[in-house]
C-alpha cells in the first residue's frame, strides 16, 4: 500500500519534527548499543564511552542528513536513517583488543572505499553475494554478538561473580519487557527494546547500582574532536574491515530496495539504479567520516522502513528532522553520559534479543532463495567452519608462517565472520548449480 505522505509531500516543521522523532526512538537502542558492547568488551573507562556514545549519536544525525539530502550523486534521497552497524562490532572488538581504538578507527577509515567502489559495481555485487552467502554472514554475525550479549547480561567480562542473581534477575527482566513490549501495538512495539533499556536503567538507578558521578562531571554541550583517539593501521586488519563493508554494503542494498517498496518508489531501472548507488556512496562516505569523528562504521537501518511502513509516511523531510535531533543529541555529552552508564545487565537483556534478532535476519535472508541441496551445503559448511571459528578462535592459525602476510592470515583465520564470509563466497563460486 502506498504511502499517505509520498517522499516529496511537504509537511509542516513541527509535523515532521514528530514523525522525525518517532524514528529516533525506533533506532535509540540499536543505535547507542553497538558502542556500549565494544566500549564493554574492550574495558574503556566512562569517560570514553561516554565520548563514543556522543559521536555514534553526532554520525548518525550527520550520516543521516548526507542519506536523506541527496546532494549530486551521494545520497539515495529516501527516508532512511543511517546509525552504527552492528556487522562491525565483532572485528572492532578484534581490533580494539590488538591496538585500541586508534586501530578500530585507523582501519575503518582505510577501507571505507571498498563501500564507495561497491555503489558502482551493484550488479557484481548482487550476482557475487546472493541471498545464501550475505544471509550465511549477517547469521554468523548475529551468533558472533550473542556472545557478548550474553557476557554482558551475566554482569561482563572481569567481575567477582558473574552471573550472580544481582546481574541475572535484572537482565532477564528487561529481556521478558523487550518481549511483552514487541506484543504492544504501533510504536510501543517499533521502541519496544528502547523502552525495555528504559524501565530496566530507572529500576537500577532506583536501587542505587548505577553510577553518575561521569554524568556529573560531562558538560551540557561541547563540540567534537575529530581524531581525538587517534588513527592506526595494520596489514592483517584490513580484509576484515573489508569483509565487514561488503557485507554492510550488501545489507543496505537490501534496506534501499525495501524503503524504495515503502515510499512507492520503483525497485528497478535507471531511477532505482541511480538511488542505490547514491545510498551506498553515503554509506561510504559516512563511515569515513564516523572514523573521523570516532565511532563505528554506519549504515542504514531497517527498522525505520517499519516505522513508515506503520505511519504512512514516506516524507524526506521526516529524515531531515531526525537527523536534526541526532545531531543536537551528539552535541549534548551530559545525555551521552546518562547512556553510557547503563549498567551491564541492563545493556545485554536488550542487545541479547537484538542480536539474537540480526542472526534470525540473516536466517531468512539465506532462505530467500529457498534451502535446495546446493544452498544448504554452502549454508551448512559457512555456519560449521565460521561458528567453529568463532568458538576456538585458534583452530585455523596454527600452521601460519612468520611476516607481514602470517599476521594478516592469523588475524583473517582467526575471525569465525571473515572465514565464514570468506567460505561461503568460495563455494558460491565453485559449486555447480543444479540443472
Amino acid at each position: 500500500m502506498p504511502p499517505h505522505v509520498g517522499l516529496d509531500a511537504p509537511l509542516h516543521p513541527l509535523t515532521a519534527l514528530a514523525y522525525g522523532l518517532q524514528h529516533v526512538l525506533a533506532m535509540a537502542a540499536g543505535l547507542v548499543a553497538p558502542p556500549l558492547v565494544v566500549a564493554h568488551a574492550l574495558g574503556l573507562p566512562p569517560d570514553q564511552r561516554t565520548l563514543l556514545v556522543a559521536m555514534a549519536l553526532l554520525t548518525s544525525g550527520l550520516t543521516t542528513w548526507l542519506q536523506v539530502w541527496r546532494m549530486g550523486p551521494v545520497g539515495s534521497g529516501l527516508l532512511l536513517i543511517q546509525g552504527t552497524s552492528f556487522t562491525f562490532v565483532p572485528v572492532a572488538v578484534q581490533a580494539g583488543s590488538a591496538g585500541g581504538l586508534a586501530l578500530i578507527f585507523g582501519s575503518a577509515l582505510a577501507t571505507a572505499p571498498v563501500e564507495l567502489v561497491a555503489s558502482r559495481l551493484l550488479r557484481p555485487l548482487r550476482r557475487r553475494f546472493p541471498p545464501v552467502v550475505t544471509g550465511s554472514v549477517v547469521l554468523l554475525i548475529g551468533l558472533d554478538l550473542i556472545r557478548i550479549g550474553i557476557g554482558d547480561l551475566a554482569g561482563g567480562v572481569g567481575i567477582v561473580d558473574p552471573g550472580a542473581p544481582r546481574h541475572l534477575i535484572p537482565g532477564l527482566l528487561v529481556m521478558a519487557l523487550v518481549v511483552v513490549f514487541s506484543q504492544a501495538p504501533g510504536s510501543i512495539r517499533a521502541g519496544a527494546v528502547g523502552l525495555a533499556l528504559a524501565v530496566g536503567y530507572i529500576g537500577m538507578l532506583a536501587m542505587g547500582r548505577i553510577e553518575l558521578a561521569a554524568v556529573a562531571g560531562a558538560p551540557w554541550v561541547a563540540l567534537p574532536h575529530p581524531l581525538a583517539s587517534g588513527l592506526e593501521v595494520r596489514p592483517d586488519f584490513l580484509i576484515p574491515f573489508a569483509i565487514a563493508y561488503l557485507v554492510s554494503a550488501v545489507e543496505t542494498l537490501g534496506d534501499l530496495t525495501a524503503a524504495s517498496e515503502a515510499s512507492d518508489q520503483p525497485v528497478e531501472g535507471p531511477i532505482f539504479i541511480a538511488r542505490a548507488q547514491g545510498g551506498l556512496l553515503a554509506d561510504g562516505l559516512g563511515s569515513a567520516l564516523a572514523a573521523l569523528l570516532g565511532c563505528l562504521p554506519n549504515t542504514t537501518f531497517s527498522q525505520n522502513i517499519g516505522v513508515i511502513s506503520l505511519t504512512g509516511v514516506a516524507s524526506r523531510r521526516v529524515g531531515l528532522a531526525a537527523a536534526g535531533l541526532l545531531v543536537g543529541l551528539g552535541l549534548c555529552p551530559k545525555l551521552a553520559a546518562v547512556i553510557s552508564a547503563t549498567p551491564r545487565p541492563v545493556l545485554g537483556g536488550a542487545t541479547t534479543v537484538l542480536f539474537a534478532t540480526v542472526a534470525v535476519g540473516g536466517l531468512k535472508i539465506a532462505l530467500r532463495d529457498g534451502m535446495g541441496p546446493r544452498n544448504q551445503l554452502i549454508l551448512a559448511v559457512t555456519l560449521g567452519l565460521g561458528l567453529g571459528v568463532s568458538l576456538e578462535p585458534g583452530t585455523l592459525t596454527g600452521w601460519t608462517p612468520q611476516g607481514v602476510l602470517a599476521t594478516s592470515l592469523h588475524t583473517v583465520l582467526g575471525s569465525g565472520v571473515a572465514v565464514g564470509a570468506i567460505v561461503a563466497t568460495a563455494l558460491e563460486a565453485g559449486l555447480p548449480r543444479g540443472r
